[in-house]
């Protein structure tokens, strides 16, 4: 809680520091890496304007859940690094499609004892990660004692796809856009990297501008996940989320972000805290524009101790046509 304080805090002095404008380019590019619903189609937080881009990221996260309910057993305490490619191509002067392809690798990880004395200067609690022996790999998620997950320590695999389409609704700022995707089962649902079935989202994008320096990013939507079909068939159920962000550019080339998300659980009635409750993301990070590319990166956490990582570290790099 300090820890998230502190944050705020900071960002909240950062914007009233005055600049000059150079452009917006929208949110930073992070999803939620909770290993239950990285593969239930989980949302970005999007900008309203269509474009022609290539953007390459790579995020690195921690986990760390081990808890039991009536009829469920959730243990996870691992890292996961995903590498994600994104195309976006513009259709006509108002509509794009995209197209997102993840590669993922869950391992022991290497960051446990850093952790842990990262969470006693700050007198934090530490999730009970120090029950374990440091950097050991375990994840594993069980419904009636029979398991639905086991994937493999330092195993890579491509995730699910997602498509996308989205159209501009309206000129000018507030600019407003509609946005659908739809993810395909391409990632194997036993070993976590996808869910068996097609999911698909809706969602209302809007950006608005405040002054000459600021701008903003609101998102609202509904992503109707498809079944888990792992070991066993788990039924999945709507979730909703909601975001906001805002893009501060002080100086000519680079700019600040402060942006959250938050989602509901896709999960049926688990009894488990960290799984029924909505996930929240707290991100801060900065944009580098050189030219057509930029340079991004990121560290986010989550405030309320459920439904997302401990931290997640992103660097994206971005081409636009």
């Amino acid at each position: 809680m300090k820890r998230t304080i502190s944050t705020i805090l900071l960002c909240g002095s950062l914007l009233m520091l005055p600049g000059t404008v150079f452009s917006f380019d929208g949110p930073l590019q992070v999803k939620n890496q909770f290993p239950l619903f990285l593969s239930l189609d989980p949302p970005f937080l999007e900008s309203s304007p269509v474009r022609d881009s290539v953007s390459v990221s790579v995020s690195h996260s921690s986990v760390y859940v081990t808890e039991s309910s009536q009829f469920w057993t959730v243990n996870m305490d691992l890292e996961l690094t995903e590498l994600a490619v994104r195309l976006k191509k513009k259709i006509g002067g108002r509509s794009e499609i995209g197209l997102d392809v993840p590669f993922l690798r869950p391992t022991e990880g290497f960051l446990d004892r850093p952790l842990e004395s990262f969470h006693d200067t700050l007198n934090t609690g530490d999730y009970g990660r120090h029950e374990r022996p440091y950097n050991t790999f375990l994840y594993e998620v069980l419904r009636q004692g029979r398991p639905v997950i086991l994937p493999e320590a330092g195993k890579a695999g491509v995730g699910d796809v997602r498509l996308t389409l989205k159209r501009e609704v309206s000129d000018g700022l507030p600019l407003v856009s509609i946005m659908g995707s739809l993810e395909l089962p391409t990632g194997d649902a036993k070993g976590g990297y996808g869910n068996g079935s097609y999911d698909a989202s809706l969602a209302v994008l809007v950006d608005i501008e405040f002054g000459k320096s600021y701008r903003g990013y609101g998102n609202a939507g509904a992503v109707f996940p498809g079944a888990l079909k792992g070991y066993e068939t788990v039924p999945m159920r709507t979730c909703y989320y909601g975001g906001f962000g805002v893009e501060a550019a002080w100086w000519e080339r680079f700019s600040v972000i402060v942006q959250t998300l938050v989602a509901t659980s896709p999960y049926p009635d688990t009894g488990i805290r960290q799984v029924d409750w909505p996930g929240i993301l707290l991100v801060v990070g900065g944009r580098y524009s050189f030219g057509s590319s930029s340079l991004e990166f990121s560290l986010t956490e989550d405030p309320d101790t459920a439904g997302a990582p401990d931290f997640i570290l992103n660097v994206t790099g971005t081409i636009t046509f």
